[in-house]
């Protein structure tokens, strides 16, 4: 078993697979430890693991997914991707078949020496070993115990945030105790050019984005609470953008309505939010992967949490303020009630805290 605060000495691997599949919060908490087996292994070839919608967190769209670095894809030298959700829906066909075995085929052709889960699954965990690596590091107590069990390097993490319990994994794989790094993100020159061109049509300066989804029902604060907010942002002069992702829409019409004409609702390919993002004055949302993305991006933020845990998903490495009520348990069970501390919260409590950061320079 290694201990986090003395990794082994010496160890050096040239081929090296991360293997975090998804989704887009849970692959942004793992850039940071990307990052820190990149610095310690310059000319390593570092492979990801990832479900193919996130591959955009990794890689432009345009670039090849294999080989040198480059700004396009500024982390790893190969991006292997799969479907799992349509994988399983499809198990009757042929082709489904092929597919797998061609991905399986591709990974196992990269020899990879160690594979580093960071999903802590049982799927996860196969798919590392599926890899043909020999070293296989994950977390003593991995978010599904069965994980464990493929595991040839069990890593004790004990810091509360997931990115630094990310970043434990990371040092015991090279033996050294680097400070946590930023994220990286891909430069995607077209996502960027798309989205300038959505915002001249807007015209919004100084812009808010209000994000209404999040991963399930308990965990969204109440759409229309998004539009009332809007409202009082426009007032002071400061326009929103509602974000919104696939099967979210319903969200955000209920929010762009409420808000009387003070925002407008639109939805971004992965590469155009981070493009989005990267421009906005404050982000404002639950815990979901663009609030996420935006704390990576040192984008301020007014994060909203219910029945998840902000000492461990709550936005890390950027000015924020969260907002959480006593009422609130936590719990990671996916329950579509809405959670009664979250209703709690106000959209004057939410203005209050966005005008707090507004006031305060980003830095």
């Amino acid at each position: 078993m290694t201990g986090s605060d003395s990794p082994p000495s010496g160890a050096h691997f040239e081929r090296i697979l991360i293997v975090r599949l998804s989704s887009m919060g849970d692959v942004v908490h793992a850039l940071p430890a990307a990052g820190l087996l990149r610095e310690a292994f310059p000319h390593a070839h570092i492979g990801w693991l990832i479900e193919e919608r996130w591959a955009e967190l990794l890689c432009a769209v345009s670039t090849a997914r294999t080989g040198p670095l480059s700004a396009q894809r500024p982390l790893v030298n190969a991006i292997h991707t799969v479907k799992l959700k349509h994988w399983r829906r499809t198990l009757t066909s042929n082709l489904t078949w092929e597919r797998i075995g061609a991905s399986l085929s591709d990974l196992r052709a990269h020899r990879y020496e160690a594979a580093v889960d960071l999903q802590g699954a049982a799927r996860s965990a196969i798919l590392a070993t599926w890899s043909g690596a020999p070293a296989i590091f994950g977390a003593v107590r991995p978010r599904e115990n069965l994980a464990s069990m493929w595991y040839t390097r069990k890593v004790m993490t004990e810091r509360s945030h997931v990115v630094e319990q990310y970043a434990e994994i990371a040092r015991a794989v090279t033996g050294q105790n680097q400070p946590v790094p930023d994220a990286i993100f891909p430069s995607d020159r077209a996502a960027e050019e798309a989205v300038g061109k959505r915002l001249e049509q807007l015209a919004p300066r100084d812009f808010v984005i209000l994000n209404p989804g999040a991963g399930w029902g308990a965990k969204q604060w109440p759409a229309e609470r998004y539009g009332e907010l809007a409202k009082a942002l426009a007032a002071r002069g400061v326009p929103a953008i509602i974000n919104f992702g696939p099967s979210e829409d319903g969200l955000a019409q209920i929010a762009e309505k409420a808000s009387g004409g003070a925002a407008h609702a639109l939805s971004f390919s992965v590469a155009e939010l981070i493009a989005l993002t990267r421009r906005a004055r404050l982000f404002i949302g639950g815990d979901t992967g663009p609030m996420h993305l935006a704390a990576a991006l040192h984008v301020p933020v007014v994060a909203l949490f219910g029945p998840t845990d902000p000492a461990r998903n709550g936005p890390f490495s950027t000015k924020s303020i969260v907002l959480r009520h006593t009422a609130s348990r936590t719990s990671l069970s996916h329950r579509s009630e809405p959670d009664s501390g979250l209703l709690a919260i106000t959209p004057n409590d939410v203005l209050a805290a966005a005008n707090k950061l507004l006031e305060t320079p980003r830095g």
